[in-house]
């Protein structure tokens, strides 16, 4: 299925996409190529408590965006449901809408690359001002200085990271009205199962209601 042009498409549209697709790549994960004692499970990011506001002469708050990213899913993948191994990460627009934001991925990103957590990004997102070569540019500037430049005409970026010694990325390119290629989930430094982007995305997007289709699309146009 063609990748939708997820960046005209409101927070809250992309948000119930995102937890479908969370899990339908979960199920498809622990169905087929996981090996046994392997497990991907969902987890959730707590959002907190929302108490009253105080009444103060001036008040701000984050956008939308910001929100639907706090609440976001990931998957974990397990071994023996004990340590976790492997995480996979579809990117919201939420993380990339403030340099705070940005950089709160990045270290978090580089965290569990640092603690040998491998990863696997999704970033259907095209390059911000602040991440002007893509989401694997700005994580990749924190572990090695060199050359990285998205084509102009595939600016969506996926990208597999070893946490072994030496780390290794391995990145595609991607672009909207493309399909979407399977790309590995490594479970150590050297052995990796891929993860079925496009088969788990076509079974997200066939639980969207019809009239959720149709905004996706009429937005895309």
């Amino acid at each position: 299925m063609p990748i939708h042009d997820w960046s005209r498409v409101p927070a809250g549209l992309f948000h119930h996409f995102h937890q479908q697709w969370t899990c339908r790549l979960c199920d498809a994960l622990n169905a087929g190529p996981l090996p046994k004692g392997s497990s991907a499970l969902i987890e959730q990011s707590a959002a907190g408590i929302y108490p009253d506001p105080p009444r103060t002469r001036f008040a701000s708050q984050v956008s939308d965006e910001e929100v639907y990213t706090a609440k976001a899913n990931r998957i974990a993948i397990h071994h023996t449901l004990g340590e976790v191994i492997s995480i996979i990460e579809i990117v919201s627009p939420g993380n990339k809408n403030s340099r705070h934001a940005l950089r709160a991925f990045v270290e978090k990103s580089l965290d569990f690359l640092h603690r040998g957590i491998h990863l696997l990004i999704i970033d259907l997102f095209p390059p911000s001002r602040r991440d002007p070569e893509g989401i694997h540019k700005a994580i990749w500037d924190e572990i090695r200085d060199e050359p990285f430049e998205l084509p102009k005409d595939q600016p969506l970026t996926l990208a597999a990271y070893s946490a072994g010694v030496p780390m290794k990325a391995f990145v595609e390119p991607v672009a909207v009205g493309e399909p979407l290629p399977d790309m590995p989930a490594f479970l150590d430094p050297d052995t990796y199962v891929l993860a079925p982007l496009e088969a788990s995305y076509l079974a997200a997007w066939e639980t969207c209601p019809d009239d959720f289709q149709q905004a996706i699309r009429t937005s895309g146009t």
